[in-house]
């Protein structure tokens, strides 16, 4: 039975019996061959994995090699990289404590935190992570941080009465607590299951991946279908028409698009990884390009997370300290020096936090305000921590004050409106300055004290209404949190770039919007909300929420959630900053989820598509800039490898409008050399292009890759013109080898000239890489040694073709043979033909519009 000295051990081992350990529920864990399994059959998977078995019906077992040696590799990459994330679930496990110290049968006892059953008495301390969710029965100076569950960056004061959760942990005091709710009961369990239910939404680049693969799928079944029809109608047999028809489809699979994407994305991670910023799933690198929407938190990120006293006011005057308060440098200037003094031990004698001196820098300890408090003391002093107070009266929320008994004097601090009215006297312009100091966006405190002339027994345990009264002014001291030094720039280049910006924030409203009118986050008109005044409905939501500049503050899980997702409603790619537990589930749910790396908690970071190792907002928009950039890398080597499948499908379009007179100047391993062979690094070169100098001054990518401007310079400028080049070399080495229409070639003759077409594709892919670096700047401007990687790239394509005409074994498979002289004289004219018609394009798309530029320059 439950006695006054906690439960009886019987008792215990009967409760737990009955509602289980105390622990978070865990899902079961999917098989990794099922995680290895699924990257091996999504949409684009399936179709090589089509296409190499056709291509082995069509007995061309090379190609079909290649072609798994593809998905297998992707699969692989793709599973190592996606396995590093989404774990948030099983680090919330990790924050309930091993042991913990309780009541049974009638004695103090160890016993394991799973143990622990509704009714347990538990005892707790200074530093211990809290077991279970609990109503405390004693509690003397308790202090909770409380900021993984609601993102308040203070900690909370506690008294007896009052609940406490598991998962926070204890910061100042001691008490004694009854369990109320164990493992799937309490309000941590709770957030966990928001945490795994809440589910990423697919990216925009997947989104776009399998709208391209769809496309590209269609037009191959398409036009192989037409091929097989036209092989008929030329005479083939229906066997050998159904395997040419194979080849044609298999040939126009983009079969390097998909190891292209994903390297591309990696380069991406690495560069984002040296900007301080650590990508947790590779497609997110492309989603940062696409972000519309930044729901930011406000310490850590915009501010520097550490308290700074900048000012005392006493009835004397004010003194001021200027520089960062912490710093060897900081000055303190003013009137009324030893009315201060006074003012700053008193509210030092009232709080725990301390500060200690590391290399000429003060450095916080505790409560970040405190420690603040003591760092003025001692620089208006010069004097350390006095003696320890003899009895503590802690903050609660209905005084918003607390107090602290030492020697005879007792000292108090906390909000004026609860401070002031306990005051003897207090100077008629007192409560004119805390108007002016809350002004500033400073946060004001009040400090007072009593002069109790001896200390009687009934001081000791007195209530705070008999001790709070009849106090001595001392003075106000403002704090503030300081913003980052160059965050408001960061802010400014943000917005030049599209974005728009909103504080979501645990903090009380009046310092969120302070710090958001400091650095220039709100917009006009001013709007400034709180959690529990958010509409209900989700559409009216998401049309509060979606302008620049709104301050969200005393948020909850659910609602930084439900934040989220009006905004995804409205349409917008929605970037979603988090440190606790808390924010789990909101992480999750963005579509990029960024998480902090230096004062994140774990769930935080396992919950995230992006870790901020410097908790910096600039490294936001760093990270923009590079999924920017990485966007406009896949558009270019889009347009490189569809130029090339232009040039790989003219040939089988004219031999089947020439009704089969016409040779076919390609066939399908030729197709596949081009494709895996010669096109394949320089498109990865593309995706190592750096970012342009104006990734960030216009709005997000909000198009499609395959837009109408993609379409326009591959199907109407690049393409046809590399076409034309490689028909003509073509035609001209068959008719100067004597070839007439309606006879076959001879099978040397034939093998010269479509070694000569193969010749004229790779120069002319060769010139569309340096051209595909930019959509409106010729590659003459930007000059051809800067991105190292494509010349190395167009080294390695040169002498890849150089092996498939000149290597005899390799050739032969191909079906082709070194060009004549002739041949290779006019395939050399490929190259300055594509870089004409790239710069005739590019000249005249600009004058046209001249103030638009580009999105992939």
């Amino acid at each position: 039975m439950r006695t006054a000295e906690g439960l009886t051990s019987a008792r215990a081992a009967q409760l737990l019996e009955q509602a289980g350990p105390n622990q978070l529920p865990t899902e079961k864990p999917v098989p990794q061959w099922r995680k290895l399994w699924a990257e091996m059959t999504h949409f684009f998977a399936l179709m090589l994995w089509c296409a190499a078995g056709l291509a082995f019906i069509a007995d061309m077992p090379q190609l079909a090699v290649a072609i798994v040696v593809v998905v297998i590799v992707n699969g692989v990459f793709a599973h190592i990289q996606q396995e590093r994330a989404q774990h948030a679930a099983a680090k919330l496990r990790a924050l309930l404590p091993a042991d913990v110290m309780v009541r049974r049968d009638g004695k103090v006892q160890t016993v394991h935190a799973s143990a622990l059953v509704v009714g347990d008495v538990v005892l707790l301390a200074a530093g211990d992570r809290l077991p279970a969710d609990m109503a405390l029965m004693l509690a003397s100076a308790c202090a909770v941080d409380e900021s993984m569950l609601t993102g308040e960056s203070e900690s909370v004061s506690k008294a007896a009465g009052d609940r406490v959760w598991g998962g926070t942990f204890m910061v100042n005091g001691y008490g004694e607590a009854t369990v109320t709710a164990t493992g799937a009961n309490t309000r941590l369990a709770g957030i966990a299951d928001l945490t795994s239910k809440a589910v990423s939404p697919p990216t925009p680049l997947s989104l776009e991946l399998r709208r391209i693969v769809r496309v590209t799928a269609a037009m191959a079944l398409g036009i192989a279908a037409v091929f097989f029809m036209a092989s008929l109608l030329v005479g083939f047999q229906w066997r050998d028409s159904f395997l040419f028809a194979i080849g044609v489809a298999v040939a126009l699979v983009p079969e390097g698009l998909l190891p292209t994407v994903t390297l591309s994305l990696a380069m991406g991670a690495q560069r984002m990884a040296a900007r301080n910023g650590l990508v947790r799933n590779l497609e997110a690198v492309e989603t940062l390009g696409s972000t519309t929407f930044i729901c930011t938190d406000k310490t850590g990120t915009l501010t520097q997370n550490r308290m700074n006293a900048v000012e005392v006011f006493t009835a004397d005057g004010s003194v001021h300290v200027t520089g960062d308060g912490y710093g060897p440098d900081a000055d303190v200037q003013g009137h009324g020096m030893d009315k201060a003094a006074a003012a700053a031990l008193a509210a030092r004698a009232a709080s725990q936090g301390r500060a200690e001196l590391h290399g000429g820098q003060w450095r916080a300890q505790g409560d970040p305000m405190e420690a603040a408090l003591d760092v003025l003391a001692r620089r208006l002093t010069g004097t350390g921590p006095g003696a320890a107070p003899a009895r503590r009266l802690p903050f609660d929320p209905v005084r918003r004050r607390e107090s602290a008994l030492v020697g005879a004097d007792l000292f108090c601090k906390g909000a004026p409106e609860t401070v002031l009215p306990v005051c003897g006297s207090v100077p008629p312009h007192v409560k004119e300055h805390v108007e002016v100091m809350a002004s500033r966006g400073l946060r004001v405190i009040a400090v007072a004290r009593r002069r109790l002339g001896g200390v009687p027994a009934t001081w000791q345990t007195g209530t705070p209404a008999d001790l709070e009264t009849g106090l001595e002014f001392l003075g106000l001291i403002g704090l503030q949190d300081p913003p980052r030094p160059d965050v408001g720039d960061v802010i400014g280049t943000a917005r030049r770039a599209g974005l728009k910006i909103a504080m979501i924030t645990g903090d009380h409203p009046g310092t969120a919007a302070a710090i958001a009118r400091q650095i220039g986050l709100t917009g006009s008109p001013e709007c400034v909300l709180e959690g529990s005044d958010l509409p209900a409905d989700d559409q009216v939501l998401g049309a509060l929420l979606d302008r620049d500049g709104v301050v969200v503050s005393r948020v909850s899980p659910e609602q930084k959630l439900r934040v989220a997702r009006a905004l995804q409603a409205r349409g917008h790619v929605v970037a979603m900053t988090g440190d606790g537990v808390n924010d789990g589930p909101a992480l999750r749910e963005a579509d990029i989820g960024v998480a902090m790396g230096l004062s994140g908690t774990d769930v935080a970071r396992e919950a995230s598509d992006l870790v901020l190792l410097d908790d910096h907002f600039g490294t936001i928009v760093a990270a923009i800039e590079q999924g920017r950039a990485t966007y406009a890398n896949i558009h270019r080597f889009l347009t490189y490898h569809l130029t090339d499948n232009v040039a790989e499908l003219t040939p089988f379009v004219i031999w089947a409008l020439s009704g089969g007179q016409f040779p076919l100047a390609l066939g399908v391993l030729q197709i596949l050399a081009l494709d895996i062979g010669t096109d394949l690094l320089p498109a990865l070169a593309l995706g190592a292009e750096a970012p342009g100098k104006r990734v960030l001054s216009r709005p997000p990518e909000r198009r499609h890759l395959m837009d109408r401007r993609l379409i326009i310079r591959v199907f109407c400028i690049l393409g046809p013109v590399e076409a034309t080049t490689e028909m003509a070399v073509f035609a001209a080495v068959l008719a100067a080898g004597g070839w007439t229409r309606g006879q076959p070639p001879a099978p040397g003759l034939l093998a010269a000239a479509s070694g000569a077409a193969f010749m004229a594709v790779v120069l002319g892919q060769l010139a569309n890489a340096f051209a595909c670096r930019s959509a409106t700047v010729p590659p003459w401007k930007l000059g051809w040694g800067t991105n190292r990687l494509l010349v190395w790239a167009v080294l390695a394509e040169l002498a890849i073709l150089a092996a498939c005409l000149y290597v005899p074994y390799l050739a032969a498979v191909l079906g082709q043979a070194p060009p004549t002289p002739m041949g290779m004289a006019l395939a050399l004219l490929a190259a300055p033909a594509v870089l004409a018609a790239d710069w005739i394009h590019k000249t005249v798309r600009n004058r046209l519009r001249p103030a638009q530029g580009s999105a992939v320059a």
